[in-house]
């Protein structure tokens, strides 16, 4: 690979990444210092994210892959999306902040799928290069939380300086993509497109096979539980006295990396069933972890949960992703690829943002949070999805040759 290329490219996704994660970890502490939030208020700030994940196939199939170089949207948004960020850091209120966090999500969530784009077009092998463009992104994120943890920004309740950090990333990265490869459109827009098209709906032929369809629903449920980790993780390591709670949660990006290095493996020799129900059984255990851990004696189990991220997410949502690109074919694998990805980040997360909130706001007493409910509950609903996909999931092999395709 040319080493141009490479830097700019390795640049690109180490901002991406690094942007998203300098302010969504800690958004429900921050939301919760400075207006004293609701868990409703909070769980509709991270819906943000769902409602992106709605729009953005709009946005890369009506725009990006028809009228417009892939390098110079991602500027504009990104740019734009600075400003949305630094208004949204001198918010006075909740009221305030809101509408300019949402209109950033739904400017920031095209851009994960621009720079996988631009990535994937100028890679020669994608399939044996990409990952080493990718780690980047995750190096990104851990780079976030450590400035946020070393500089104790949560402790000094001083968070507002995330998201102008953030903003500051944003409109860096926005002007760096102008400089990014040459990245033309790749439809005639000529051609007619369709709702059907965009969404990929073409995919939905693969609900007719059992084994996807109980997949695509296990898929979906099992982002709710999910979501309760994003919107309250945090805050409650703040809230229970954890130190530099940012840093030690970017542990999660740590051991995704390592974990991501061992999937491939895994699949091979135990199958896609084995290797969702690790990432599954994760989850559970994770939350369990939380609700009887503590800053004190018990803060292993907090840090061996937010250690559990690799499996977690690895496990389940990569192999997914895997499993989707196995069972498409070529035809239909970037629609499959957009369902997918519509049903969990968009649906699945919709609905489970919602309900963390609601949980949250249930099990709080005149500020105290009932911590142990707030995790046993999603513990027990993704206990309930593991159990129903492992009665009903029969297992597919996976072998080598499939994994590069």
């Amino acid at each position: 690979m040319n080493l141009n290329v490479r830097l700019k490219l390795s640049t690109m996704m180490f901002l991406e990444f690094f942007i998203w994660g300098a302010w969504f970890v800690t958004m429900g502490t921050f939301l919760a210092q400075a207006f004293s939030a609701t868990g409703v208020q909070t769980g509709m700030a991270y819906n943000t994210q769902a409602f992106g994940a709605i729009v953005a196939p709009f946005i890369i199939g009506l725009i990006a892959d028809r009228y417009f170089a892939a390098q110079k949207i991602l500027g504009v948004l990104h740019i734009l999306g600075g400003a949305l960020l630094w208004f949204a850091a001198t918010s006075a209120s909740f009221e305030a902040f809101y509408p300019y966090i949402l209109i950033y999500m739904l400017l920031y969530m095209p851009t994960l799928a621009l720079v996988n784009s631009v990535a994937f077009r100028h890679l020669p092998d994608p399939a044996g290069q990409f990952a080493q463009i990718r780690v980047l992104g995750t190096i990104g994120w851990i780079v976030a939380g450590l400035v946020i943890g070393n500089l104790g920004w949560e402790s000094k309740n001083t968070l507002a300086y995330t998201f102008q950090m953030a903003a500051v990333a944003s409109i860096l990265l926005g002007v760096f993509s102008f400089f990014l490869p040459h990245t033309p459109p790749v439809v005639d827009r000529s051609a007619k497109v369709s709702v059907r098209d965009i969404l990929g709906l073409d995919a939905l032929a693969l609900l007719k096979d059992r084994r996807y369809l109980i997949f695509f629903i296990a898929s979906i449920l099992i982002c709710i539980p999910l979501a309760f980790y994003y919107q309250n993780a945090n805050l409650f390591m703040n809230d229970v006295g954890v130190a530099n709670a940012a840093t030690k949660m970017s542990y999660g990006q740590v051991s995704e990396t390592l974990f991501m290095l061992l999937l491939p493996i895994f699949i091979v020799r135990f199958g896609i069933k084995a290797a969702l129900i690790a990432g599954m059984a994760a989850w559970v255990l994770r939350y369990v972890l939380f609700a009887y851990g503590d800053a004190g004696d018990k803060a292993w189990m907090l840090i061996l949960g937010i250690v559990l991220h690799g499996i977690c997410y690895d496990f389940f949502f990569v192999t997914g992703q895997i499993y989707t690109n196995y069972k498409a074919g070529e035809k239909i694998k970037s629609s499959a690829q957009g369902l997918i990805t519509l049903a969990t980040y968009g649906v699945g997360m919709l609905i489970g943002f919602s309900l963390a909130g609601v949980i949250s706001d249930a099990y709080t007493v005149e500020g105290a949070r009932n911590w142990f409910t707030i995790w046993i509950i999603p513990a027990g609903i993704a206990l309930a999805v593991l159990v129903l996909f492992t009665l009903t999931f029969k297992n597919e092999k996976v072998s080598r040759e499939n994994l590069k395709h």
